[in-house]
């Protein structure tokens, strides 16, 4: 099969090629998936578990890419909940081969049933983004009706889900980021927002949580606006500085089915909106690690070569 493949953690994405690996191994409670689409994040290269198993031991050649929507077409042994032929989407777990290749292995419980009227597309922009706003939100922060949520980076594939699902929540929603974001940030439904190279967060007052995905000085600076009793949530580091009498909250996502399928709900209901932005063969994956697309939204691979199936 063919995949996209990093040798070398050294050279990062400059190290990346398209070469032919062996059809994955599928081990107890997985599944093999034919991708369809997949979605990766430009950090993950610097993620140790890019390189190494769960035991530490090298893995290269690896292959990168964790978002992936595509069809059932093997179930390892003792495999349970999902059917050869089925449509799904979901996360690969972040220490194996991921989803810029024509099949991958995943274990089945991190995979959750694709609905007929969502593309693989537009699949393939939900499960990291999606699911991070989800747990960042409603997991760790607790986030509830009538409460103040500051989004930073709102515009943001993860930001713009969490403005999205706090809104339906019924909170209110304050999304902060460059000022070329406003208007898609208030389009999404936020109440108001903040530019962070022109505006003072510290006039926004007390807020229940900050949901962050920028880190840095945008992140210890955010402990200050959480009110006793809140939340300060980030996906960025952990906070250097802590919120009085609040809680301060670090996390990576984890896969999860029923949160999937919530989330494609929304999608098909209308009341979550995935912004996908490029749309490239797996032929042009390498470069799209190395490049801006020149569009908006989350880069897509269509490694099937079917786009909107």
């Amino acid at each position: 099969m063919r995949a996209v493949i990093a040798r070398d953690r050294a050279a990062g994405a400059e190290g990346l090629a398209l070469a032919e690996l062996p059809y994955p191994h599928v081990a107890e409670n997985d599944v093999a998936v034919r991708v369809h689409a997949a979605g990766f994040t430009p950090g993950e290269l610097d993620w140790p578990a890019t390189w190494t198993d769960r035991a530490g031991r090298d893995r290269t050649p690896t292959v990168p890419g964790h978002d992936v929507s595509g069809v059932v077409v093997e179930l390892g042994y003792g495999t349970t909940g999902l059917t050869i032929g089925q449509r799904v989407f979901g996360l690969v777990d972040w220490a194996r081969n991921g989803s810029l290749a024509e099949f991958t292995a995943v274990e089945a419980r991190n995979l959750a049933p694709l609905p007929a009227d969502i593309t693989h597309t537009t699949a393939a922009a939900l499960p990291i983004s999606g699911l991070t706003a989800w747990q960042g939100l409603f997991v760790h922060a607790g986030l509830v009706a009538g409460q103040t949520v500051v989004v930073h980076g709102a515009g943001g594939a993860v930001g713009s889900a969490a403005v999205q699902l706090a809104r339906e929540a019924g909170a209110h929603v304050v999304g902060t980021g460059r000022g070329d974001a406003r208007e898609t940030v208030l389009g999404l439904g936020a109440h108001a927002f903040v530019d962070l190279h022109r505006d003072r967060l510290e006039d926004l007052g007390e807020v229940d949580v900050v949901f962050d995905v920028i880190g840095g000085d945008v992140l210890a600076r955010a402990a200050a606006l959480v009110r006793p009793g809140g939340a300060l949530v980030t996906i960025a580091a952990p906070p250097p500085v802590w919120p009085e009498r609040a809680r301060a909250v670090f996390f990576v996502v984890e896969p999860d089915r029923a949160q999937l399928v919530e989330v494609a709900r929304r999608v098909r209901d209308g009341r979550l909106t995935v912004h996908v932005g490029a749309v490239l063969p797996l032929t042009e994956a390498v470069g799209a690690f190395t490049r801006r697309s020149g569009t908006s939204g989350k880069t897509i691979i269509d490694v099937a070569g079917d786009d909107q199936s």
